[in-house]
């Protein structure tokens, strides 16, 4: 696939639209509205916040979702009454059954502000975006720029900022109907899924302490079961090449996946999109954070009453301050490549610093149900 073809139709309907920007006005109960994005599985379940606000402000509105296509199944039982569809910039026909979606009162773009042209594109008469992307000319199509909190907040509550209207109310499981599952071998007795892969080898936690949770879990009557993506396999041959135990990686798609940590006493994984697919779920949740910023992934206020834990260490290298090409001095990540990461030689280093006995710990919480409320 190739993105020409979709930027074409794009631009070619958004630039003339542009000359009228000036004349543009904010609706005041708009009945269309839009999300126009692109973002990884983790970054668009974030956005949840956001569909729950804009669905509290504007209950008999049209809210069309722009939604990644592996990710566009799990928005199946319609959340919050949200049309997914599915897009993907490489793919022209995707662009153009978008673009045929409109017109649209209010289109909101989180993330990346090269959207706000497909929103344009899209016939929306009023364009909010986060203020200051780059390249400068991503942010000609926008009519209402929001800054980033000048203070600590996570992506999801940031994204929910660019939508008028009171807080969401925290998360409820029961807004977001389960999704259709094709049927696979789902676990007998109590479980918990082990989820190895992460986006970046800076995320992955040592093998051999994957294996020794493992153990842990299975002395205590919880059978540990292995989960990573169809590229991830390796990954649990790694940690575990007797197999002692199950697994189910590269098995599943996202709804089989939901099904499994639904099932699922608690859930093991590195900061990762599976992490944010079980708070969804209402699975209790470790979540291992190495360079990636447990405050701007972490529960945030909308699921700050879930059964979540954001296990981090500190690491002298989390020091960059931009997210989606925005600064702010209180954002603290890393989201350098393997090639720039300053413990180059040894890059899982980070994830070192999380020992054994704190996931332990920590899954020990969980499991008793001491950890109620997000850390």
């Amino acid at each position: 696939m190739s993105r020409l073809a979709g930027r074409l139709a794009i631009f070619g309907r958004a630039v003339p639209r542009l000359v009228g920007k000036p004349w543009r006005r904010r609706p005041a109960m708009p009945r269309r509205i839009l999300i126009a994005h692109h973002l990884l599985l983790g970054d668009t379940l974030m956005l949840t916040p956001l569909l729950a606000k804009l669905r509290r402000s504007h209950p008999a509105a049209d809210i069309v979702f722009a939604c990644p296509k592996a990710v566009a199944p799990l928005y199946a039982g319609r959340p919050y009454g949200v049309d997914a569809q599915p897009f993907d910039p490489r793919d022209p026909r995707s662009v153009r059954a978008l673009l045929a979606q409109g017109p649209f009162d209010l289109a909101i773009v989180p993330g990346d502000n090269r959207h706000a042209w497909l929103a344009l594109a899209a016939g929306s008469r009023w364009i909010v975006a986060h203020t200051d992307d780059i390249p400068a000319w991503k942010n000609w199509p926008v009519d209402e720029a929001v800054p980033y909190p000048h203070s600590p907040c996570a992506w999801g509550d940031m994204a929910a900022q660019l939508a008028d209207g009171a807080a969401p109310a925290p998360y409820d499981p029961t807004a977001w109907p389960a999704p259709p599952h094709a049927p696979f071998a789902q676990p007998d007795g109590p479980y918990a899924v082990l989820h190895l892969g992460a986006s970046s080898p800076l995320k992955l936690w040592p093998a051999e302490r994957w294996l020794a949770l493992a153990d842990w879990l299975a002395a205590r009557g919880v059978a540990p079961v292995w989960s990573g993506g169809p590229n991830e396999t390796a990954l649990v041959a790694a940690a575990d090449p007797q197999q002692r135990h199950v697994s189910l990686a590269g098995q599943l798609d996202l709804p089989q996946l939901w099904a499994l940590l639904a099932g699922a006493r608690l859930l093991v994984c590195p900061d990762t999109g599976v992490a944010h697919l079980a708070r969804l779920v209402g699975t209790p949740t470790v979540a291992l954070f190495g360079p990636g910023s447990p405050q701007i992934s972490g529960a945030g206020e909308f699921w700050r009453d879930s059964p979540f834990i954001a296990l981090s260490a500190p690491i002298p290298c989390r020091d960059q301050t931009v997210l989606f090409r925005r600064e702010r001095a209180w954002i603290q990540r890393c989201g350098r490549g393997v090639a720039d990461c300053p413990l180059h030689d040894d890059p899982a280093q980070c994830m070192r610093r999380l020992s054994l006995a704190q996931v332990c710990e920590s899954a020990v919480r969980l499991l008793t149900g001491e950890a109620p409320c997000a850390s």
